[in-house]
């Protein structure tokens, strides 16, 4: 008996749609088709085989930090990222050099969930 992967990752929030336009827009995730709910949702891909389901309806406060409760996203290249959000006007924590080298910066989305993004650690020299 094994765990074969992380299939998805699910948040409650608060307007489906703003939500979506900040992961399409900011995020630049790729939407998803989602199966016909009866509450309101929307599906992302995160990578090339997770997924970020939005689950419309929250009605609790949202505790989130990079300290905290995030999810991290691998991306390529800090430099381009940063760029990014500056352009979209979207606020982040200064990059942030983790002890195995990996780059690191945090982002809100409309109800204060925190995002991650991070580069991959530096490989040990030999």
């Amino acid at each position: 008996m094994h765990h074969r992967d992380l299939n998805h990752v699910a948040l409650h929030v608060a307007d489906v749609e703003a939500s979506c336009r900040f992961y399409e827009r900011v995020l630049c995730l790729r939407p998803m088709p989602r199966p016909a709910f009866t509450f309101p949702g929307a599906w992302f891909r995160l990578g090339s085989t997770q997924e970020l389901h939005l689950i419309g309806g929250r009605a609790h406060d949202v505790h989130s930090g990079n300290r905290g409760n995030h999810y991290a996203l691998l991306i390529d290249d800090m430099d381009a990222w940063e760029a990014h959000l500056r352009g979209v006007g979207v606020e982040f924590l200064p990059r942030r050099l983790r002890p195995d080298g990996a780059l690191q910066i945090y982002v809100k989305d409309p109800d204060g969930h925190t995002i991650e993004l991070c580069t991959a650690p530096v490989p040990p020299a030999p």
